[in-house]
């Protein structure tokens, strides 16, 4: 089943089953077992601009909370993909690295990282916001900022 849209801010497209960090840089998705994957948000990439190069650390590399799981490089920008939870890399997405575009093209569907968290699910997830609480902050953000998303058709709510 295909994931809904609870809103779009300024073209942004928002998930609210997924988890945010404060600023609304990254999203976190639990997966199966004990692992979570991390992506770019909308903001983020819009921000970046067309992204050229993704580099994620080795798997097996221990990452704590404030030291980046990769490096993302645009045209205009070359930054730290944040992490908010202490963790171990487990895999860096094939398919991204292959072709890093796909985080401006399909940001909540082309995950960066999956990872392990280090104290569990429930420790990493209770340093992040979702649903309607979420929604509130990245919409605020994307009007403050006056970030805009071309490929998106909602306005700031």
């Amino acid at each position: 089943m295909a994931a809904q849209r609870l809103a779009e801010c300024n073209g942004c497209e928002f998930r609210p089953e997924l988890y945010y960090d404060a600023h609304y840089q990254i999203w976190v998705r639990q997966e199966a077992g004990d692992l979570l994957s991390i992506g770019m948000t909308d903001l983020s990439q819009a921000i970046a601009g067309k992204i050229l190069h993704v580099r994620v650390r080795r798997p097996g590399t221990a990452r704590p909370s404030g030291k980046p799981v990769a490096t993302i490089e645009s045209g205009k920008w070359a930054g730290p993909v944040p992490n908010v939870f202490d963790c171990v890399i487990v895999e860096a997405n094939p398919a991204v690295l292959d072709n890093p575009g796909l985080l401006n093209d399909a940001p909540y569907g082309a995950w960066i990282a999956r990872v392990r968290p280090q104290l569990g699910i429930a420790e990493a997830l209770s340093h992040l916001v979702t649903g309607r609480a979420a929604r509130r902050g990245y919409c605020e953000r994307a009007v403050r900022e006056e970030i805009y998303c071309p490929h998106g058709e909602g306005t700031a709510e």
